[in-house]
């Protein structure tokens, strides 16, 4: 069991070889390439099947998903979100853990550089 302490300063960086787009508003959107073989092949038969799905965050998963950069742990980014957005993200960290583990474990868009 992991305490407080350990789980504030994992770090993460973005997964090399995620793909994404920022507009002009910093908000981030996933571009998850669809090339499995089944999509392939139907692509062949002239089917209109995209070649990313297209993942839009919100305001703040946007703003958090920026500042992953290898070199923050858990609690400067959970820091600098209250200091950018105030009570509207409160309770911090039980809302920034499951986003940050939710990225990492499911979607595969983080990864864990420390351990």
């Amino acid at each position: 069991m992991k305490s407080n302490e350990d789980v504030l300063s994992i770090i993460y960086k973005i997964s090399g070889k995620l793909e994404y787009e920022l507009d002009k508003d910093n908000i981030v959107t996933i571009l998850e390439k669809q090339d499995h073989k089944i999509q392939k092949f139907f692509r062949k038969l002239k089917f209109r099947i995209p070649e990313y799905k297209k993942i839009s965050l919100d305001e703040y998963g946007s703003w958090i998903f920026l500042q992953i950069d290898g070199k923050k742990n858990v609690k400067d980014i959970g820091e600098r979100l209250e200091a950018k957005y105030g009570d509207k993200v409160h309770p911090l960290y039980e809302r920034l853990l499951p986003f940050l583990n939710h990225i990492d474990i499911n979607c595969h868009y983080v990864e864990r550089i420390n351990l």
